[in-house]
């Protein structure tokens, strides 16, 4: 297994834990969905904010990595604020990513999460740092991350 498959191993990881499958994925957008179940929820049966704004740092650090890959870099998350709009018991939420700005060195990035019929669950705004790739090191990201594919 090379460096790359071991990266993007670690992300999917993390990603499949989420409950996250991304249908759409670019430097310009990212678009997808999570599966939540109980193991996600607060005491209250509610969507735990922490697994939120995972979900919403992921679909940002997606985007933003994928902007910069073809110059050898990628992107890390240097600020995630979150709003919570209304409370979400387990089961699917939407998500879409899109970015704010894109500059040489830091990207801002909007991310939000709906209920199947569009009520607002909750939004976050990412800023990230884009940095170069560690030496020997290519972009763990690529078309394998998209579910069924």
């Amino acid at each position: 297994m090379d460096m790359r498959q071991k990266r993007l191993g670690r992300v999917s990881t993390f990603v499949r834990t989420l409950g996250l499958n991304l249908t759409e994925m670019s430097g310009e957008r990212v678009a997808g969905y999570a599966d939540l179940a109980e193991e996600h929820e607060t005491p209250w049966g509610f969507i735990h904010g922490g697994v939120a704004c995972s979900i919403i740092e992921s679909a940002a650090s997606i985007g933003a990595s994928l902007y910069v890959e073809e110059r050898g870099q990628f992107a890390v998350g240097v600020n995630n604020s979150t709003d919570f709009i209304r409370p979400a018991p387990h089961g699917r939420v939407e998500v879409t990513a899109s970015p704010v700005h894109q500059g040489t060195n830091h990207q801002l990035w909007q991310v939000e999460l709906f209920t199947p019929d569009g009520k607002l669950v909750a939004r976050g705004t990412v800023r990230l740092q884009n940095l170069p790739l560690p030496m020997n090191a290519e972009s763990p990201f690529g078309n394998s991350m998209l579910r069924g594919q």
